[in-house]
């Protein structure tokens, strides 16, 4: 084992000839935790990529760092009784130990409080004015007499003046709930956020990047670069807009004393603003790493650059950073790919850290849940086109289900029955295997996992991380079918040449999972690697070089005859219901309302309590009826199984009077499938053809075909009656549900029919369960309907019937 006081590793430069990558996560504000929605959005996303590109041989360089100047920091300083300095000592240091917990594997996490980041900064700044890309120009700008300060943007919040969007608190410099970027003064009836008291407009001189000078060189970057570099799809569309809405000098001062000062006398007493110097950070920080920084960042023919982040952050990289970077004339490494997320939100609300709102890093340490699991289930959920939700029973289901049923269970069966001792297993000793190619099963699983190889690649090559990780659990699946189809318990005693050329290729399976799985759960791989008495610092490769990739398509080729196993134990330990609601409990409302018990989100309490008593089924049903011996009271329970039921998130592309029949419409309904379905509804006399046009519904999707008054309905609408059926709305999914997304029952888990048979009446006995609550959420018995994107609603019918 190296001594503590082994010198460092020489810091890592391109290499001529090796495909070098330089990754970025945004850098995370220093002003409170990072919360889960923080961690997926940048820092673990960005790991998982970095990860993946060491594990093909690549030469990556993963920088982050915390972003601690700007009004949040002298915000939080006040609120604390202390130095701007001291909050970014104290909040740096919690965000290192956050991120180390999580595995988070940077080469550098620095920070922008930095002389290289002064130094470097002014730098630009110098270049900027030289090459006349500045202006300067007088604002109006918001001033407190109470504080006798001019207000930066952080200091003053108001309602958002965009119209339709409503918020009454946001900030002055960008609306969270719209997006808006704004500025201090557009803001409706602005109050200090120190004091409260309404500031008044006073004229103040500032210096501005002139970005409509700079248009041209940025459209050509933006064209060029989005294709080349596959942006992900909202990071164009929040580009366009930028660009549509018509660019606009920015200002890139402020009047603050925390930051990096303004290098000319007349502005001395002002500091950068945050936007313009927050990204200069990843240069800095690369240059506390190594001082040949220019040779990652100067470096555009040799260095690919790739920047993680939330959707909240795209223009500041795809507009304004890369504008300064161009208007300095330097030969710059410019970020070829962004990969952006959306939400995360938080059972029925959004995370917030700045209001405390969620599950916070340090909270996840505290429930015992282990990294790799916490990792798994972000990833897993990673809101990659859309919003997602973070709910305490979709983690407890992904835990049991996908990781200890599915990917847990296979490894332990595989590495148990090789570890038992002869007569019974192999000694611990990975048997030989000739033949194994020609061998019907086995050749078959063999190809089946060479392409979910060639799957997994190019997701992971595309930053399409949510299926790479999909991809890599197939690959447990077919081993679990694979395995359990052999009969290898049998096959021992009876077939010792087939049992062999299984087991030695499920270790192999085995291996590669431990391989491709190591970007999203890195302690679980090098668990795994122990087991089969591999040293992860050898064995964790997976490069074209090496040979791996080919190796794929011949599992069984992975690990050697004659290699001796470790000691199996299981990887992964079920998450119980009782501690799934006493994590709901313990983490309900903000932060704050915790220590008083009280509860900030009422909705999200309502679901809590719903889903308490939630169970789960996992595993395959072979294996479930080998372990418990189901009864036929069990069978018939899982015979009406809500999960029988196809439900899917539906567009109406079309409605219209049914020909022959006044009470009813004609619907063209999107389900993601190649055409819409064809759906006969009786709405006429409840809701208005117009309502009914280009609108989100809950479809159930396989009842048998009927025909009504001619022609054949597909599918059925799902609505809601009040108690006397004089009223009827429809179930409504939320408004960034997917169209063909399933819609699902915490606790309720497996395949629907293919079609629900007329004699066994499944409709029948699960109808009798759909209602809309007091809450009006549509729920099968106690539990919400559920999407990716939150929970499915009606308008106004509480405790209506659901049909």
């Amino acid at each position: 084992m190296a001594s503590s006081s082994s010198p460092p590793p020489p810091p890592k430069l391109p290499i001529p000839g090796r495909r070098n990558i330089l990754i970025t996560s945004a850098l995370p504000y220093v002003n409170n935790v990072p919360h889960l929605g923080n961690i997926i959005g940048c820092v673990l996303s960005a790991d998982v990529f970095a990860r993946y590109c060491r594990l093909r041989g690549y030469n990556a360089l993963y920088i982050c760092g915390t972003d601690e100047y700007g009004t949040a920091t002298e915000t939080k300083a006040m609120e604390e009784k202390c130095s701007p300095r001291e909050i970014c000592d104290k909040y740096h240091a919690i965000h290192d130990e956050v991120y180390k917990w999580f595995d988070i594997k940077f080469d550098k996490f620095g920070r922008t409080s930095s002389p290289q980041q002064t130094e470097i900064c002014q730098e630009i700044f110098h270049k900027l004015m030289k090459n006349n890309w500045l202006t300067e120009n007088t604002m109006q700008q918001l001033y407190c007499d109470t504080c006798q300060r001019f207000l930066a943007d952080r200091l003053v919040e108001g309602a958002c003046p965009t119209q339709g969007c409503g918020n009454k608190t946001a900030r002055g410099d960008q609306c969270d709930n719209c997006s808006h970027m704004l500025n201090p003064t557009e803001l409706i009836d602005p109050k200090c956020k120190v004091c409260k008291n309404t500031p008044r407009i006073r004229e103040t001189d500032h210096l501005f990047l002139d970005l409509p000078l700079l248009k041209d060189k940025l459209v050509n970057y933006i064209d060029d670069t989005s294709v080349t570099g596959m942006w992900s799809q909202n990071a164009i569309q929040a580009t366009n807009a930028w660009l549509k809405e018509g660019l606009k000098p920015r200002c890139i001062t402020r009047d603050l004393k925390w930051g990096v000062p303004v290098p000319i006398e007349k502005y001395k007493d002002k500091v950068f603003y945050v936007w313009f110097d927050a990204p200069i950070g990843y240069v800095s920080i690369t240059a506390s790493y190594t001082s040949e920084w220019e040779k990652w960042w100067k470096n555009p023919d040799n260095v690919e650059l790739f920047q993680f982040m939330g959707k909240d952050n795209v223009p500041f990289h795809t507009i304004m950073f890369p504008s300064t970077l161009l208007g300095t004339g330097d030969k710059w490494t410019m970020m070829k790919t962004i990969s952006v997320t959306e939400y995360l939100n938080y059972e029925a609300g959004k995370f917030s850290k700045s209001k405390g709102i969620g599950v916070f890093g340090n909270d996840a340490k505290d429930t015992d849940i282990p990294p790799e699991v916490w990792r798994y289930y972000l990833l897993m959920n990673r809101p990659e086109a859309s919003d997602t939700l973070f709910t305490w029973t979709d983690l407890q289901a992904k835990l049991n289900s996908e990781l200890s049923n599915n990917l847990g269970n296979f490894i332990n069966r595989v590495l148990s029955f090789i570890a038992k001792p002869a007569g019974a297993g192999y000694d611990s000793i990975i048997p030989d295997a000739p033949g194994a190619r020609s061998h019907p099963s086995t050749s078959a699983l063999a190809e089946k996992t060479s392409k979910r190889v060639d799957q997994y690649l190019d997701a992971m090559e595309k930053v399409k991380l949510k299926q790479g990780l999909k991809s890599a659990m197939a690959i447990s699946t077919d081993g679990n079918l694979y395995l359990q189809g052999s009969k290898f318990w049998q096959l021992y005693k009876e077939d010792p040449v087939s049992c062999a050329i299984v087991m030695k290729t499920s270790v192999g399976v085995v291996y590669l999972l431990a391989c491709l799985l190591e970007p999203f759960m890195p302690s679980f791989s090098n668990e795994v690697l122990r087991q089969l008495n591999l040293s992860p610092e050898e064995n964790l490769s997976f490069s074209q070089e090496k040979g791996e990739i080919v190796k794929a398509k011949s599992p069984w080729d992975f690990l050697p005859a004659g290699h001796k196993i470790g000691r199996p134990v299981p990887l992964f330990e079920e998450l119980k219901d009782e501690k799934v609601s006493e994590h709901r409990k313990k983490y309900a409302g903000s932060q704050a309302e915790r220590s008083s018990k009280a509860v900030a989100d009422a909705e999200a309490t309502k679901i809590a309590n719903q889903l308490k008593s939630a169970t789960l089924s996992g595993g395959s049903k072979k294996e479930q009826k080998k372990q418990t011996g189901s009864s036929k009271s069990k069978e018939a329970e899982a015979e009406v199984s809500v999960a029988k039921l196809d439900i899917r998130v539906g567009l109406i592309r079309k409605a219209e009077k049914h020909p022959d029949a006044d009470s009813l419409y004609v619907e063209e309904i999107d389900v993601g499938e190649e055409v819409p379905r064809t759906v006969v509804s009786g709405l006429v006399k409840y809701i208005p053809i117009e309502e009914m046009q280009n609108r989100k519904v809950c479809v159930l999707c396989n009842l048998k075909p009927v025909a009504m008054r001619g022609i054949k309905s597909h599918a059925m609408v799902l609505a809601a009656s009040s108690d006397d059926h004089t009223k009827v709305e429809l179930v409504e999914p939320p408004a960034d549900a997917a169209v063909g997304e399933r819609v699902t029952f915490a606790g309720y888990s497996g395949e629907p029919e293919a079609s629900l048979s007329g004699k066994s009446k499944v409709w029948e006995k699960l109808a009798a369960d759909l209602h809309s609550d007091g809450e009006l959420v549509a729920c099968y018995k106690d539990v919400p309907f559920t999407t990716s994107a939150g929970v499915c609603k009606v308008k106004t019918i509480a405790n209506g019937e659901i049909r």
